[in-house]
């Protein structure tokens, strides 16, 4: 087996630091790049864990002189900078020392029978990695974000997720019209509305599989979609909090989900 070429570059207009720059400091960037940023070994182990192959592996200097046989040979390509030009490209405020270039999947065809999580212009990047690795987590494969929804594959998205993104069938930019090819019952949280959930599951009420709706962090679910679900229901807050973060509530409803689930 050949070994993998090893470039070292020092300049910070080098073509390939001018696009790490752009994948780390824009959201969008993946996108018109074709190419997703990861950076840490968390993330890069996840990645390589799941079956992919980097095209390239970028490591500072000071990393580059310890990294293992699996780090030396896990990509395409290794790129060796200096520490200083690593942390110049860096998302991070302590820089990982390491990072992944990934080819960004092409686009996947809605699965309209797959147990989903759709996300409705939840614009923190935070919440929706968290949203990833909880939908991962219950058995919820396929992540649909309507237009308005935080870039999936946004360095902080990625973060955030911890890994969740590679076991997970992502689409994103829909619009409303499109959530008619689902044929799964779809479900959405009130304040206002619905039973509660933890009567639904007593009384069996709580279909699956499902596509649980999760929206805006300050005006919820939009009234089209309300209009579109089959099943509405509330989180009881016996604490008396005006509303839950939409992370948290994602959690407590997938993993009512995948209770339903496992007792079949």
């Amino acid at each position: 087996m050949t070994a993998p070429q090893v470039q070292r570059i020092t300049s910070r207009d080098n073509p390939l630091i001018k696009t790490l720059r752009r994948l780390t400091q824009d959201s969008g960037a993946y996108r018109k790049l074709g190419q997703v940023w990861i950076e840490g070994d968390h993330l890069c182990r996840a990645a390589l864990e799941r079956g992919v192959k980097p095209l390239t592996a970028v490591f500072s200097e000071s990393f580059w002189q310890q990294a293992n046989a699996q780090w030396a040979a896990a990509a395409r390509q290794n790129i060796v900078i200096a520490d200083a030009l690593f942390a110049g490209i860096s998302a991070l405020e302590s820089p990982a020392s390491m990072g992944f270039v990934l080819e960004l999947s092409p686009p996947t065809a809605l699965q309209p029978a797959a147990p989903s999580v759709i996300l409705d212009r939840v614009q923190d990047a935070g919440n929706v990695g968290s949203i990833l690795r909880s939908a991962g987590a219950f058995g919820f494969k396929q992540v649909i974000a309507l237009k308005g929804t935080a870039a999936l594959w946004s360095p902080k998205v990625l973060r955030a997720g911890m890994g969740a993104h590679w076991g997970l069938q992502l689409i994103e930019g829909l619009t409303l019209p499109e959530l008619s090819a689902l044929t799964l019952p779809i479900i959405v949280t009130s304040s206002h509305r619905g039973d509660y959930l933890h009567q639904a599951l007593s009384e069996k009420a709580l279909p699956f599989p499902c596509a649980w709706t999760l929206g805006h962090e300050g005006q919820g679910v939009s009234p089209e979609i309300e209009a579109l679900a089959s099943v509405h229901v509330r989180i009881a807050q016996p604490g008396g909090e005006e509303s839950l973060n939409v992370a948290a509530a994602a959690a407590i409803c997938l993993h009512a989900s995948a209770t339903v689930a496992l007792k079949g």
